[in-house]
């Protein structure tokens, strides 16, 4: 008869000795039922929850830099001091312990509360605006009212959004709760509560037609005006429309939002077969979660190697036989010429069959807002390093704002999740007059299956790729060059390299050898 496995997890309340903890720098241990994080630092000892408060990722597999943690997942980013989120895509803080230092042993019992928000000085609060709204019910939006709070900002705050729901983990939809492996109780990134008690007023289904930058007030489709001291653009990016016969019927889908996500859910319960019509991250993580529901899965788009353009062909190759390997089928170099009921007519005269038809073909950055309050826009709003538009006291973040990458020496708009969370934290801090440059280096990753691909930089082209490793032993890092200058690292099952890649980034690594 099989043993009992043994938890070989040491119990931190009764010590450990401090030899074992300088093997490595950090060790996981239990302080009751909680799985603790002690990390040493020079002379200090830190003890803080062991999972990111994103997806549970392990931070004892992230990297430790100063007297912070960066999860090895999706780079959310730990004080080890207070447990606070530095970076998002975590929100919620880590919880901390009290470590104590004892005759060469390290004891952990103590578990302290959570860190107060800022106090900030009454000179500070002197130059707050006497209100903030926000327009955008999405990632940086959010996270924006959060830190505002966090920053001890006491006035009021609104957040006009035209969606139906509240801020929603957007990733999950085309992944996870798409494919059936994530409850819908996980998709609102705040409770009812979070809103009541911060005291943001979060105003659904609220469009706003007009902005009167000189009276400083917004006008919504139903009438209502705003006023406002300072201003937040997040207003996100909307699907491109499919413009060919057929494609208003109601079995042509679009996900951008947690109802566009429920609906497609809803009709595949009912649905043999998909059409998914590109190649995109959405389009591809769509075709993963459909086929994971049992869908036969049918990929049309106009590319000849899935992603080439973001990826490189080697990268977008693997991908396309990773799904191929799980029995999606591809119709390359090829677009849709119409639909007719559950008929799909290529471009090639060719037909394919689908009960459900969804859209991926890529999305446009809402710039009508912008464009109406005559701020200056290219491919984007324009904005500074430190997110402001060109009127003063009105600031843009996420999907729409192209600002000047310190890493890439070019104004850049970005389409990813953290990126947005990041600007957001950024310009709630610059509504504050804190002259916070934003640098982050760009994040994002894609989850096919069970692989998931992160990429840190940003690479509109290149001119060389090194790849180390192998693709189809699900481990590698493909970094992009231009020249001798490193671009962007994409990885596979490469948690720690991403990281260091995105370190060696922030600090100006960007040439030479980088292995």
């Amino acid at each position: 008869m099989d043993q009992p496995k043994r938890d070989e997890t040491p119990d931190l309340t009764n010590g450990i000795p401090l030899t074992e903890l300088a093997k490595t720098g950090k060790i996981v241990g239990k302080v009751g039922d909680a799985e603790v994080l002690v990390v040493k630092q020079g002379d200090q000892c830190f003890a803080i929850g062991a999972h990111c408060t994103h997806y549970k990722g392990p931070l004892v597999d992230g990297i430790v830099v100063g007297d912070t943690v960066r999860c090895p997942w999706h780079h959310a980013c730990f004080s080890l001091r207070t447990g606070e989120v530095l970076r998002p895509p975590a929100l919620e803080p880590v919880a901390r312990w009290r470590v104590e230092q004892n005759a060469g042993r390290i004891v952990v019992r103590e578990k302290l509360p959570e860190a107060e928000p800022r106090k900030p000085k009454a000179t500070e609060k002197q130059a707050w605006p006497d209100s903030v709204v926000i327009v955008g019910g999405g990632a940086a939006g959010l996270v924006a009212a959060q830190v505002l709070r966090r920053e001890g900002y006491d006035r009021a705050i609104t957040m006009l959004s035209d969606d139906a729901a509240a801020p929603s983990d957007r990733p999950n939809l085309s992944k996870d709760y798409l494919a059936g492996t994530a409850e819908e109780d996980w998709i609102p990134l705040k409770s009812e509560e979070f809103y009541r008690d911060h005291r943001i007023d979060l105003v659904l289904n609220a469009r706003v037609s007009a902005i009167d930058v000189k009276a400083k007030r917004l006008k919504t489709t139903d009438g209502q005006e705003h006023p406002y001291g300072a201003l937040l653009l997040a207003t996100g990016a909307e699907p491109v429309r499919l413009n060919v016969p057929g494609a208003d019927a109601k079995h042509v889908f679009y996900l951008r939002t947690f109802a566009d996500s429920k609906a497609i859910v809803a009709a595949a319960s009912s649905s043999k077969r998909a059409v998914v019509v590109g190649a995109s991250f959405i389009g591809l993580e769509v075709a993963a979660s459909l086929r994971t529901r049992g869908l036969d899965v049918h990929v049309v788009a106009p590319e000849h190697v899935p992603m080439e353009r973001v990826l490189g062909p080697d990268l977008g190759r693997f991908v396309q036989r990773l799904h191929e390997s799980h029995g999606v089928v591809f119709h390359l170099g090829r677009t849709v010429a119409r639909i007719d009921g559950r008929t799909v007519t290529l471009s090639d005269k060719s037909t394919i069959e689908g009960d459900i038809i969804g859209v991926g073909i890529g999305v446009k950055p809402r710039l009508e807002l912008a464009q109406q309050a005559d701020l200056k826009l290219d491919r984007g709003v324009l904005v500074n390093e430190y997110l402001e538009t060109s009127a003063p006291g009105i600031f843009a973040a996420g999907d729409i704002a192209r600002w000047p990458d310190p890493h890439s020496s070019a104004h850049i708009r970005v389409e990813h999740w953290v990126v947005a969370e990041r600007q957001g934290q950024t310009a709630a801090r610059n509504l504050l007059g804190r002259r916070e440059r934003f640098d982050a280096v760009p994040f994002f990753w894609s989850q096919h299956y069970d692989i998931s691909i992160n990429y840190v930089g940003h690479a509109e082209s290149w001119d060389a790729t090194d790849i180390d490793g192998a693709f189809d032993d699900h481990d590698c890092a493909v970094v992009y060059r231009r020249g001798s200058r490193v671009l962007a690292v994409a990885t596979i099952f490469r948690d720690q390299e991403s990281l260091e890649a995105e370190l060696k980034m922030e600090q100006g690594v960007l040439s030479g050898a980088w292995h």
